[in-house]
């Protein structure tokens, strides 16, 4: 897929899930109304809440303009991208986009101090694991094979490691 198609189309998606899922439904089930604004003893939780927040965006966005640029696609399961995307934050954890929504609902919960968002996390966690488990990593396993499951075997699902994977250098073929 050629750049700007992939941009536009990842700009859509882009507002379709995560802004659905980390800002549509989170408004909705608060309406962003903050709770204790007289407790100056929640400014720490509250400034955590902002940090997870901008990270989570940042993250996001990086993770799309990757798939772009490194993989020449997008993360929209109808216009996959043509490489495994390994690069930037992939080289830390398999599903960067994932853990940064949920941590940007996280913020929401703590910046906003609104419980109920900490059980919305929980469920797009679950959801997102089984897409994960049932879809996703098949789907990567039958298209980029043995690549994807070195990659698969090096970077966690998760939690990110502490040092950036190392793809293995590309061999050249032998000559016969």
């Amino acid at each position: 897929m050629k750049v700007a198609p992939a941009t536009a189309l990842s700009a859509v998606w882009f507002a379709g899930a995560p802004g659905i899922v980390a800002g549509l439904v989170p408004w909705l089930l608060t309406g962003w109304h903050m709770r204790g604004l007289e407790s100056y003893w929640l400014l720490p939780v509250r400034a955590i809440g902002a940090l997870l927040i901008a990270a989570g965006a940042a993250a996001v966005i990086h993770a799309f303009v990757r798939f772009v640029r490194e993989g020449l696609g997008t993360p929209v399961p109808i216009a996959p991208p043509q490489h495994l995307v390994v690069g930037g934050l992939y080289r830390y954890v398999r599903n960067p986009m994932y853990v940064a929504v949920v941590a940007a609902i996280v913020g929401q919960a703590l910046l906003l101090v609104q419980l109920g968002l900490f059980w919305y996390a929980a469920v797009v966690v679950g959801m997102v694991t089984a897409f994960v488990y049932l879809y996703e990593e098949p789907a990567l396993g039958r298209r980029f094979g043995e690549s994807y499951q070195e990659y698969r075997r090096a970077v966690p699902r998760w939690w990110p490691r502490l040092s950036p994977w190392q793809p293995p250098p590309t061999r050249a073929p032998k000559d016969s």
